[in-house]
């Protein structure tokens, strides 16, 4: 799935070590954005047309791509553990990346 060059500006790749997922989860606020919160999942912190997008309300389900089973458990697992950050970085209340950093919780 392309995503536009205004939607990777916003974006903010968060490494495995951060989330303690085997994977990268890429997050954004709304920005013009007309659908509701999706995160994006990919192996790589490289930009790539390989995407799996996830939306995370009202609960965490793939959108566009595969998530094996296990995988998707563990990013049900992060997603719930950092749903209340997720959705205020998502919505403006949390302004910038470096202020939701903090707030996220790894799955370790």
């Amino acid at each position: 799935m392309i995503v536009s060059e205004d939607e990777l500006f916003l974006m903010s790749n968060l490494s495995p070590k951060l989330t303690g997922l085997p994977f990268v989860v890429w997050i954004s606020p709304k920005g013009n954005a007309r659908h509701d919160i999706r995160i994006k999942v990919s192996t790589s912190s490289k930009v790539t047309d390989d995407w799996v997008i996830v939306a995370i309300r009202p609960e965490v389900h793939v959108i566009h791509g595969q998530l094996p089973g296990g995988t998707m458990d563990l990013l049900k697992q992060w997603v719930e553990l950092n749903r209340d950050a997720l959705v205020k970085f998502w919505e403006g209340d949390i302004e910038y990346t470096e202020d939701v950093l903090g707030q996220l919780r790894s799955i370790d």
